[in-house]
């Protein structure tokens, strides 16, 4: 499922064929953007630049006219040479853009919409969003600073959903979820106000962290970014690339104990975590995981 690191990916591959060059065809599955394309027409323009802002994906062209789209669950860019075979059907397509020798191609997604600078503004949910964990200008503070403030205005929160809410932290998606709180050693299912400093701050880390070491382009030191599902253990087997999620059952990586489950959430997303390495605190008794029976896996690294 497309997350933070996918579409900055996504934006950063769009960008070193698209930027700096002129539109040459433009075709749409969506009457919103024909008929925009029909008052301010897309061929011709230049592509300034792409850029992701959390899970939205940005194409800036000149004349002041700005691409959103967003993922949600299931959708995707691609990119082709000119003339090659599409690897999708063609009834998928939503957006084709062409420059001189490639075609960007988006794929069953959802949202998808022209703005101008000022209407991007007034009437999107990007100027919503909170601190990016793929941007330059984060840090620790301003992701702690989200949390606290969160936890000041919504101390019933479960810190789980928190991680989610895009106008606290943007970029995080369900499989990062549970994978911070793991790292921190915080029951996902833990009210906000029970949430200390330190563990707040901890999260707004190694969110970055986990974030950043997968969009790396494959030099360096850390977790190298690859082609597939993301990855927050060191573990080179891609086996055990993740230490809870998707585990129910599993022995955890860390202490030995049983993954557990259960659907969180008015979305009702899945959430894993280990009771031993994430023990519960709070008022009333402990949320536990769905009844599973226990699956003996392999124990990675730590």
């Amino acid at each position: 499922m497309p997350e933070g690191d996918t579409i900055y990916r996504s934006a950063r591959a769009l960008a070193k064929v698209l930027v700096g060059k002129h539109v040459t065809k433009f075709d749409t599955g969506y009457a919103h953007l024909a008929s925009v394309n029909d008052d301010r027409p897309v061929v011709g323009r230049v592509i300034e630049k792409v850029a992701a802002q959390g899970k939205w994906l940005l194409m800036h062209f000149s004349g002041d006219l700005i691409l959103v789209t967003h993922m949600l669950m299931s959708g995707s860019w691609h990119i082709y040479k000119t003339g090659k075979k599409w690897w999708s059907p063609r009834k998928a397509m939503r957006v084709l853009l062409e420059v001189e020798g490639w075609q960007a191609v988006a794929f069953n997604v959802p949202v998808a919409e022209f703005h101008t600078a000022a209407s991007l503004l007034r009437k999107s949910s990007v100027p919503k969003l909170g601190p990016d964990l793929l941007s330059a200008d984060y840090n620790i503070d301003a992701g702690y600073e989200a949390l606290r403030a969160r936890a000041a205005s919504h101390p019933d929160e479960e810190i789980a959903n928190v991680l989610l809410n895009q106008r606290v932290l943007a970029g995080l998606g369900n499989v990062y979820k549970s994978e911070v709180a793991f790292a921190a050693r915080v029951h996902p299912f833990r009210r906000m106000s029970s949430i200390t400093n330190d563990e707040m701050r901890q999260m707004a880390d190694v969110a970055q962290r986990y974030m950043k070491a997968n969009v790396l382009d494959g030099s360096g030191d850390g977790i190298v970014t690859y082609s597939g599902n993301r990855r927050t253990t060191h573990s080179a087997n891609r086996e055990e690339r993740l230490w809870v999620y998707g585990r129910r059952g599993l022995e955890c990586r860390r202490c030995g104990g049983t993954i557990e489950y259960r659907k969180q959430g008015s979305g009702a997303r899945s959430t894993y975590w280990c009771p031993e390495c994430q023990p519960w605190v709070g008022d009333g008794p402990a949320v536990k995981g769905l009844d599973v029976p226990v699956r003996r896996g392999r124990v990675g690294c730590s």
